[in-house]
């Protein structure tokens, strides 16, 4: 089988809108289908009041709670009880950082990434100085904007009690083999926090399989709302203390998630699992999601084998120069021209594409990119088509 593109597209309301761009800025955030529409919106007028009231609107806040925990356990690979909610990516790794800072003790060590957004780097950083805990570097490879495992290993030793990677560059669509951090870091004792908000809408994300300890996303990068999504394992939501008010729960997830949620920005979140799930066939949920992630990376790879190779002269992509090792994600660079002018240009002609670092200030920086003004990120997903490939082709080859 393959993905019935048109009638995916059909499905959002501002992809279908007469004079619609092409959006190809989805590793900033995704479009969202009607059904996650509809869900908010209905939400919005059943379930506004706070959990835990014998009235039917506490009922059905409570239902909408945990139908999003449900969904979110079948698309990350975990259980229930180990998804905890927060108003973005960000937030949870701040406020996680500072509980998992609690163990941390003056001479350890954490290891980080120069191929991370920032949201996985200054969270712990900012923990690690608070707490007099070293922070090591694992470089990239240069040539191909990916990471150097084997440096990142040599940094693990018998001090270090952290190690925090991106599964996905935001920037350059590279990936990281995500289980061999997990296995390094598990050989010393130390966690493994994985930055998967790039990865969602790409590939499928198995907690399991890959060992991390936690796991986190954000719900607007796969056609959901704008909520943040964390996994972690029982025992370690178990252990780890909660910065919570004292009337909050004691146990987790609930101990993790400070204040009233917003009740209808959940039911999003189960309405986008939902919708990705209804691409593919199986008799559950989770065999729905690997389905459909299947006819997913076959139409992402289309379009990226198509986007490498018609480039036209003068255009340069950072990163893989193949799909191997990558998602449709492309960093690019047009021969005398400013990334800033290179958006524009590419806006004017009705294409959505982003200019700068992207908060991925570590790798802009270890390529000496920072200060030039970044490159231009152009972003392909799902719903988007060999047209709008060919579009930016047009574009580019217009400015060389």
């Amino acid at each position: 089988m393959a993905l019935d593109v048109a009638a995916l597209r059909n499905r959002f309301p501002a992809i279908r809108a007469e004079g619609a761009p092409a959006f190809l800025d989805g590793p900033a955030g995704t479009q969202v289908p009607e059904s996650v529409v509809e869900a908010i919106a209905a939400a919005l007028i059943d379930a506004s009041s706070n959990v835990g009231g014998s009235f039917a609107a506490s009922r059905a806040s409570g239902a909408v709670v945990e139908a999003a925990r449900s969904a979110a356990a079948d698309f990350l690979g975990g259980a229930p009880s180990e998804v905890v909610f927060g108003p973005n990516m960000t937030s949870l790794t701040f406020a996680f950082s500072r509980a998992v800072a609690s163990e941390w003790r003056a001479g350890d060590r954490i290891v980080l990434s120069r191929l991370d957004h920032d949201a996985n780097v200054t969270p712990w950083a900012r923990a690690a100085e608070e707490r007099g805990v070293d922070v090591s570097f694992a470089r990239l490879h240069d040539d191909d904007v990916t990471l150097d495992l084997d440096h990142l290993e040599s940094l693990i030793d018998a001090r270090t009690r952290l190690v925090a990677v991106t599964a996905c560059s935001n920037a350059f669509g590279s990936l990281v083999d995500v289980a061999r951090v997990a296995r390094a870091a598990h050989g010393v004792g130390a966690l493994c926090y994985v930055d998967a908000v790039h990865l969602a809408p790409h590939q499928r994300i198995d907690v399991m399989k890959s060992g991390v300890d936690a796991l986190v996303c954000s719900a607007y990068k796969f056609f959901g709302p704008h909520v943040g999504v964390l996994w972690g394992r029982r025992e370690l939501l178990e252990r780890l203390p909660a910065y919570k008010v004292r009337p909050a729960p004691a146990d987790p997830p609930g101990k993790f998630e400070t204040g009233t949620p917003s009740f209808a920005m959940l039911a999003g979140v189960e309405a986008a699992v939902e919708h990705i799930a209804s691409l593919g066939e199986g008799d559950n949920r989770s065999q729905r999601l690997d389905d459909a992630y299947e006819l997913i990376a076959t139409h992402e790879s289309g379009l990226g084998r198509r986007f490498l190779n018609g480039l036209p002269p003068g255009v340069e992509v950072w990163g893989r120069p193949s799909m191997e090792g990558r998602v449709t994600t492309f960093a690019v660079s047009v021969e005398g021209r400013p990334a800033a002018e290179v958006a524009s240009a590419l806006g004017m002609r009705g294409i959505n594409v982003w200019a700068g670092h992207y908060y991925a200030v570590e790798p802009m920086a270890a390529l000496g990119l920072l200060e030039s003004g970044g490159l231009v990120r152009i972003g392909f997903v799902n719903t988007s088509t060999i047209e709008e490939v060919d579009m930016v082709h047009e574009a580019l080859g217009a400015l060389c």
